[in-house]
């Protein structure tokens, strides 16, 4: 684990404010866990595989600050996107920050609802997205079955929705952090306790510092792992036509994800896995 000298601690405090204060959890989660110009070439390319044409209206459910709805639609006139969170003070930020950034005629073509994702109809989507693992957060068949009935009802009758999952045993570990190494400061990810019964599990997201401080349970979730037969099972029962899963490639020689994923019906265990479902709505 990093482990940051004394002298340094020191150096590398700006005015003697430990840089834990100084720093946004929301900007240090998008420049550590989102990739909203992937995901949103992803849904393209998605979607293109399922009707061979280009998708035009995205909705991101649990859009937390709206990033990647801000990417769908930058520079796309014909694009519109609607986010739905539960959460208004990502929504706020997201306003605030990530809008702004565009021009006014982008923004007009962006609507944030601060609602529950299964309570939310129309417009319809032909991409419906939950990304960042956020459909975990439903812990029963039950629970997830319905979302996926309210995701096939606000999507237009060739569309898709398109799920990113985690797995593998690392992910049941307790007490097991992941540590990325960022420009000024370490991305820490948490698997605090994992029971074997229910699946259910609790994660945290630190931010470490150079100088020593930290800023601790940023974010936090308690989740159900979903398995990929699960998840597949469900959506078929929700009255989707099909299901894909995109694996990740592998770099031969690191051995580590290469960042680009492929259609796969089987693939070798891996510790820690990411994937993509995409499941098609039948026209």
């Amino acid at each position: 684990m990093f482990a940051p000298m004394a002298q340094k601690k020191r150096k590398n405090k700006v005015n003697g404010v430990p840089m834990a204060r100084l720093a946004d959890k929301y900007t240090l989660y998008l420049d550590s866990v989102q990739s909203p110009d992937h995901e949103a070439q992803f849904f393209n390319r998605a979607y293109k595989k399922a009707f061979d044409r280009a998708p035009l209206i995205l909705r991101e459910d649990f859009c937390g600050t709206a990033a990647v709805c801000c990417e769908w639609v930058k520079n796309k006139p014909e694009r519109r996107a609607l986010g739905v969170d539960l959460d208004a003070e990502p929504l706020a930020w997201g306003r605030e920050n990530n809008l702004t950034s565009l021009r006014e005629r982008d923004r007009e073509r962006i609507t944030l609802l601060e609602a529950d994702v299964r309570d939310i109809r129309g417009p319809k989507a032909d991409v419906v997205a939950a990304q960042n693992f956020s459909f975990y957060c439903f812990k029963t068949r039950e629970e997830l079955r319905r979302y996926f009935r309210c995701a096939y009802r606000n999507m237009a009758r060739e569309g898709v929705l398109v799920l990113d999952m985690l797995g593998g045993q690392e992910t049941m570990e307790e007490d097991h952090e992941e540590i990325k190494k960022m420009k000024g400061y370490d991305y820490v990810f948490e698997q605090e306790w994992f029971d074997p019964i229910t699946n259910n599990c609790r994660f945290w997201i630190h931010f470490r510092f150079p100088d020593g401080s930290e800023m601790k349970r940023v974010f936090g979730y308690e989740w159900r792992l979903w398995s990929i037969p699960e998840v597949r099972e469900l959506l078929s029962e929700a009255g989707f036509a099909e299901s894909l899963v995109y694996w990740e490639d592998t770099e031969k020689d690191t051995g580590e994800g290469s960042g680009t994923y492929r259609i796969r019906k089987k693939a070798e265990s891996d510790p820690t896995w990411v994937a993509y479902i995409v499941a098609r709505k039948q026209p």
